[in-house]
């Protein structure tokens, strides 16, 4: 009987090979990361009405019927405008066996540029969770929020975990492990995972950015193209705090440096809504080795990505702002998170994503 958690790279290898995932065009060199699998953007989008589950006995097809406005072929390009919502078949689906579940997350750059990317399926009842056995297609609901952006198809915007059996790391067993190798620097607040704040000690020096309502196209094939000032605001702290807008969009960064040993994956886990007027967007994974200093790593900040609600919202310095859960692996990965494959957020500070030149 295999052992339970998140199944690692080599896992996914077979499980691409046994049909339990298919996919429509072979796969790519780094599609497969150490603890999840990238999903790719099929030819078509659907631009439709609002946002939606399927809901039981439902398939995703069926609820387009009733909810899709236009098609719009991505084949050469098209773009996907801000404040609209797009449904898109994915070029993998699963065939999974009863004891393997799932569940999907935007990857880390699609989360910087405030692209909602999330994962439905028939019969969905939430969205990104997806339940032990299921078969069938995979489709991603994306909608733009801060930035209009060109995709085509073969685009990787979100990825997919798979697990089997119970895989996360109860307090004590979190507690154990940081004595032993040290999952953040310095004292570790542990309460139902591993909380993080965010780090506003740079007085009257950058410490985030926050976009600007209306600028051009992002191309997500161009790397390290675009003007920082072109997109974004810099954000200077004032007494080692900031005062949040409603509804703008903000790049921050965790007090913390993060490890993630090779045995273990994490993820950011919601924001306590009672707890302040705003919103950490929890885009990506965090692979096994990310920080880790086994695998080229010396500790990384994690990225916060914040939304404001109704009101302003005064963020200081310290404020505890999520937790991460921690997971254990079924295996430890062949691969690792920035030493056996090309990682652009290892070792990562206050960063943007990948598209933006360094400022």
């Amino acid at each position: 009987m295999s052992q339970s958690g998140v199944l690692p790279s080599q896992k996914i290898n077979a499980m691409l090979h046994s049909g339990e995932i298919a996919v429509d065009h072979p796969v790519l060199d780094g599609q497969i990361q150490p603890a999840s699998l990238d999903l790719r953007l099929g030819t078509k989008a659907y631009r439709v009405r609002a946002s939606f589950l399927p809901g039981a006995g439902n398939t995703v097809k069926d609820r387009l019927a009733d909810f899709q406005m236009h098609e719009v072929d991505l084949t050469n390009g098209a773009v996907l405008e801000k404040g609209c919502v797009y449904v898109v078949p994915l070029m993998e689906s699963l065939n999974l066996e009863r004891n393997t579940n799932a569940v999907a997350n935007a990857k880390s750059s699609t989360g910087r540029l405030d692209l909602l990317t999330r994962c439905i399926v028939d019969n969905g009842i939430e969205f990104d969770r997806i339940e032990a056995g299921y078969t069938g297609p995979l489709f991603a609901e994306i909608s733009p929020r801060s930035f209009s952006v060109l995709v085509r198809p073969g685009m990787r915007l979100n990825q997919i975990r798979f697990r089997q059996g119970q895989s996360v790391l109860k307090d004590a067993e979190l507690a154990a492990l940081h004595a032993d190798i040290g999952l953040v620097d310095g004292t570790a607040q542990i309460d139902d995972g591993l909380g993080f704040s965010v780090d506003l000690s740079l007085e009257n020096n950058l410490v985030g950015y926050r976009a600007k309502p209306h600028t051009g196209v992002i191309d997500l094939d161009n790397i390290d193209h675009y003007e920082v000032d072109e997109f974004w605001e810099p954000v200077y702290a004032q007494n080692t705090r900031i005062i949040l807008d409603p509804g703008a969009f903000y790049i921050l960064v965790s007090r913390e440096a993060v490890h993630i040993p090779p045995n273990c994956a994490a993820e950011m886990a919601p924001y306590l809504a009672m707890v302040g007027e705003f919103r950490v967007h929890y885009a990506g994974f965090f692979d096994p080795g990310f920080g880790n200093a086994g695998a080229g790593g010396t500790g990384s900040r994690g990225v916060l990505e914040v939304r404001c609600h109704e009101a302003p919202f005064v963020l200081e310095h310290g404020q505890s702002v999520g937790r991460l859960v921690y997971e254990r692996m079924a295996e430890v990965p062949d691969i690792l998170y920035g030493a056996d494959l090309k990682s652009n957020y290892q070792g990562q500070g206050l960063k943007l994503s990948k598209h933006f030149k360094a400022p």
